[in-house]
């Protein structure tokens, strides 16, 4: 798993973090919950805002599915 699956990345974020909301967690935070998910690869330096913004996007949807 590397930057490129946002999606994995977000349920694999949501299934290690389940009670948490994904808008009130920093992207520092964020950042280093995904450098430290077992079997991500990516390189820590080859994230961006964007790349971010995009997984805590499909992380909330994760996350509001499982609430609804």
């Amino acid at each position: 798993m590397d930057w490129s699956n946002t999606e994995d990345i977000a349920i694999a974020l949501y299934e290690a973090h389940e009670d948490c909301d994904p808008l009130t967690v920093s992207f520092v935070q964020m950042h280093r919950w995904i450098c430290e998910l077992e079997g991500f690869k990516g390189d820590p330096k080859k994230s961006s805002e964007g790349l971010l913004e995009g997984i805590q996007m499909a992380w909330l949807d994760e996350w509001k599915y499982d609430r609804e």
